[in-house]
């Protein structure tokens, strides 16, 4: 809450000298906070954003004031960001002008974690609407030419594997040997690793032409807005991080129409082991052990990568193959 810049409203009997007048309201809110997460740019800002325009301002047009727009957020975001205002970004923090409004909305509405209530909104949006913008701000004139871009068989359906390096936390240790099983099975494999200067237009690319993702809990896991509604989505779930893996990506991935799968470690999957006995409480009651400290979470976001049982999770290959199969056969491609 630090990097957000407080913006005071003042009531006052002088009519201030307008520069710039416009007859579009206003939403002003702030880009600081914890962007430059994927998760908290949309979470915290982009699905907020949304609801804020369609709960204050249905069907207007609307002007977009920000507080900490930095060069690389809007760099990065210029997609979606056009998809609300036909109007120029205002930059509150190095902008002189006086502006005038007919009205403003100061920050905006956050319903829950990933969640729009269309019973909240008055034009009864829903995620479904949300999950269009996404695709008329991404699909438009894609690129045949991305650096992701492949050419898999026909026959195989296309299976995003979302990378994490190492440093962070939550690394697949034998990603190579799972990605070796999923082709086995059946699939034309992509590891795709994304870091902040990754093109959102190349990993909505990615993401929308294949017909399944998997990846450990984590924030890269918020491209599943970019699936498809019927393909696969399967969550792997360290120990300890259930509740979040339940909050934040399942529950994208059935807004979004995903297919949604979960696969939780087993206690001799996860490198915890290496630190701690089976009967310690940080293995056996990761709940407890945490209690309402969510500090404690570090232990296991940061402390814990994973090992995957292969004969275990090859079952969960094999359920999600036919899945994605039948997507793939549906959709012609």
């Amino acid at each position: 809450m630090s990097r957000i810049k407080e913006v005071t409203i003042i009531s006052s009997p002088i009519i201030p000298n307008c520069e710039i007048q416009h007859k579009a309201p206003a939403i002003v809110f702030s880009a600081a906070g914890l962007t430059g997460n994927i998760f908290h740019d949309f979470n915290d800002g982009f699905i907020p954003l949304f609801i804020t325009a369609n709960s204050i301002f249905p069907d207007q047009d609307v002007v977009l004031v920000i507080s900490k727009a930095r060069d690389w957020w809007v760099r990065k975001y210029t997609e979606i960001l056009r998809t609300f205002p036909k109007y120029p970004i205002i930059n509150l923090d190095n902008d002189t002008n006086t502006y005038c409004f007919p009205s403003a909305n100061v920050g905006i509405i956050l319903h829950d974690l990933v969640i729009i209530n269309p019973k909240l909104i008055p034009n009864s949006k829903t995620f479904t609407h949300f999950h269009a913008l996404i695709d008329k701000a991404y699909g438009q004139n894609q690129n045949q030419n991305h650096p992701f871009k492949f050419n898999p068989s026909k026959s195989r359906p296309i299976l995003a594997l979302i990378s994490r390096n190492g440093g962070v936390g939550r690394v697949l240790l034998n990603q190579n040997e799972v990605k070796f099983e999923a082709e086995k099975i059946g699939f034309s494999v992509i590891i795709f690793e994304p870091t902040p200067m990754t093109s959102m237009h190349n990993a909505y690319e990615l993401i929308h032409s294949g017909h399944a993702m998997i990846g450990i809990h984590g924030a890269a896991l918020t491209h599943t807005i970019f699936l498809r509604p019927g393909s696969v989505f399967m969550q792997v779930v360290p120990l300890g991080t259930e509740w979040a893996a339940e909050v934040c990506y399942a529950r994208l991935a059935r807004n979004v129409g995903s297919e949604y799968m979960e696969y939780r470690i087993e206690p001799g999957e996860s490198s915890l082991l290496e630190k701690y006995s089976k009967d310690d409480l940080v293995i056996r009651d990761p709940v407890a052990f945490r209690g309402t400290d969510w500090s404690l979470m570090n232990v296991y976001l940061k402390e814990q990568n994973v090992t995957l049982d292969l004969d275990r999770f090859r079952e969960y290959l094999k359920e999600m193959y036919k899945k994605a199969k039948k997507f793939m056969n549906k959709e012609g491609q």
